[in-house]
């Protein structure tokens, strides 16, 4: 498991002395050993190593890894650039080519995000294969939960995109005036077509980053795969 380091150590540092890490900390040891896990440990981190705390200006919630072989890196809603991209990740780009125009790119890496400044938190960080939501329970959430509570301290603004009920129910943690809050159904194909479609989050996003001097996000995802 590749340890945090930098401003989200320092951040989040507390966590790790308390029992109920320390218990999930054996558990996913155990488990990594012993059965097939996503995603490979050196990535279960790295929405934190891609995007500094300093750097987060929109923050995406997601629930868990995706579970199938070769799809989760740690980022929520991402997958490899060869990887089948998966149907939530199809509805996401069908909102943003309605709402900024942007053009279906053939991949769903959205490293480019997190890079801008976009965390892209699960808040569950891992997932036995073909078992969803297998890890929930163990602590991740107790963990996430303080990374939200740091991110809802900042004294500077932040976007939370809060797509789906497990998502928003992290909302009464949200309570800084200085940030923007926006809701609307998952965007899976079980419930895009009841709001999450026409939601416009992306533009609203860049709206608020502009009227506070931040730099807009650049949503274009660029199309990778060769031949």
């Amino acid at each position: 498991m590749a340890p945090l380091s930098g401003e989200w150590l320092d951040a989040l540092k507390d966590e790790f002395h308390q029992p109920y890490y320390a218990k999930l900390y054996k558990t996913i040891m155990q488990e990594y050993r012993t059965r097939k896990i996503f995603p490979p440990a050196d990535e279960i981190f790295n929405a934190f190593h891609l995007t500094p705390l300093s750097q987060v200006k929109v923050v995406i919630l997601g629930q868990d890894p995706y579970h199938n072989d070769g799809q989760a890196q740690g980022l929520c809603f991402s997958v490899g650039e060869n990887v089948e991209i998966p149907p939530s990740l199809v509805n996401i780009y069908q909102e943003l080519h309605d709402d900024l125009g942007c053009y279906i790119p053939d991949n769903g890496n959205l490293e480019t995000w997190a890079r801008q400044g976009v965390l892209l938190l699960n808040t569950v960080l891992t997932v036995r294969a073909h078992q969803a939501n297998s890890h929930r329970g163990i602590g991740w959430e107790q963990f996430t939960d303080a990374a939200i509570r740091v991110l809802n301290g900042q004294d500077r603004p932040i976007v939370f995109l809060l797509w789906g009920r497990p998502a928003q129910m992290k909302k009464s943690m949200l309570d800084n005036p200085r940030h923007l809050i926006l809701e609307a159904p998952h965007p899976s194909p079980l419930s895009a077509y009841r709001g999450f479609f026409g939601c416009r989050h992306f533009s609203r996003t860049n709206d608020f980053l502009r009227e506070n001097g931040l730099e807009p996000v650049d949503w274009q995802i660029e199309n990778r795969r060769q031949g």
